[in-house]
């Protein structure tokens, strides 16, 4: 018998302390005991120290300069050994009983059913919903599920879930053995749905856990529409259409139009370069990715061109009918 708790929490963290004691006070008062991890990307600020002085009982490892969100989640990941998982943003506010649900969610014999990961359910701050997992359509694409919508809309099955959401994500460690972690081509942005088409290229399935488990403040990292943010996320987007020889692909020309449109949307209506220069600068960068090929029975081939564009609108899941259950 022992002790040692069946699920590690990581927690990277780059500033915003007051984030991050939020944060932690929620995951050190959970009805399950898990062993909690920080990992403190060189943040330009004392939130590591503040993290030392008033939480002693978590494991905090110091990286001596910025390696990114995919790489201190690496760090953290590598620093533990419980059967399960789950990352954590520094920007989330577990729910007191989030660890206890996860556990019963993704039993001990998820690995002989190949379970490898389990999408959570997180809030928004007004109380619709943040994500419940990601989606993806066959250009590579991904969407996170019902952003925006109702809560009781959140529908675990109906689309089918592709992998975890980045804010909360769950793994089976032994299936992340299998397939590795993160890509750390990839600084923020784009690595939880990398992950989850090599998790589902080898055969690991994922599962939603049903009911919230948490709200996501958001933004605490790169900001919400922060030049930063529109840089990394064109960046995953560009690495990934090449990681996965899209252009390629018989959907190369849809993938190449709706980049297209998307692009000059966003540079006329926002006069936003910097989506584009991170997407050229991800496409360079995927010369140097291992050659992968998108999954197709990962993908969600109900996901037309038409559907595709409304999904990236912000009303898209929360005027999308509720399904009968």
């Amino acid at each position: 018998m022992t002790d040692a708790p069946d699920i590690d929490i990581v927690i990277p963290v780059y500033g915003g302390w007051d984030f991050v004691r939020s944060c932690l006070l929620a995951a050190t008062r959970q009805s399950v005991a898990a062993r909690i991890i920080v990992v403190d990307d060189h943040s330009p600020d004392d939130t590591a120290d503040r993290v030392a002085a008033e939480f002693p009982e978590v494991t905090l490892i110091r990286n001596d300069r910025n390696l990114g969100f995919a790489r201190a989640c690496n760090v953290g990941l590598a620093a533990g050994s419980a059967r399960l998982v789950m990352l954590v943003n520094s920007d989330v506010v577990l729910e007191p009983d989030a660890v206890e649900r996860v556990l019963a969610a993704m039993t001990a014999d998820a690995e002989s059913r190949r379970v490898g990961s389990g999408a959570t359910l997180l809030l928004a701050p007004d109380g619709s919903v943040d994500s419940y997992g990601i989606v993806a359509d066959v250009t590579g694409a991904g969407f996170v599920r019902f952003h925006g919508a109702e809560p009781a809309a959140a529908d675990p099955v109906d689309p089918p879930v592709l992998g975890p959401y980045g804010a909360v994500a769950v793994y089976v460690r032994a299936a992340l053995d299998e397939v590795g972690l993160f890509d750390t081509h990839i600084f923020m942005y784009g690595e939880e749905l990398d992950l989850a088409f090599r998790l589902r290229a080898a055969a690991w399935e994922c599962v939603a856990i049903e009911g919230p488990l948490g709200t996501h403040l958001g933004g605490a990292s790169a900001g919400r529409e922060s030049a930063r943010q529109r840089r990394l996320s064109g960046f995953a987007r560009g690495y990934l259409l090449r990681k996965y020889g899209v252009l390629r692909s018989r959907w190369a020309l849809r993938a190449l139009a709706v980049e297209l449109v998307v692009s000059a949307a966003r540079l006329v209506l926002r006069r936003d370069v910097l989506s584009l220069r991170g997407r050229w600068e991800g496409w360079r960068r995927g010369a140097a990715a291992p050659t992968a090929v998108l999954p197709l029975d990962a993908v969600d081939r109900t996901i037309g061109l038409r559907k595709s564009m409304r999904m990236r609108g912000d009303r898209y899941w929360a005027d999308r009918p509720v399904s009968p259950r």
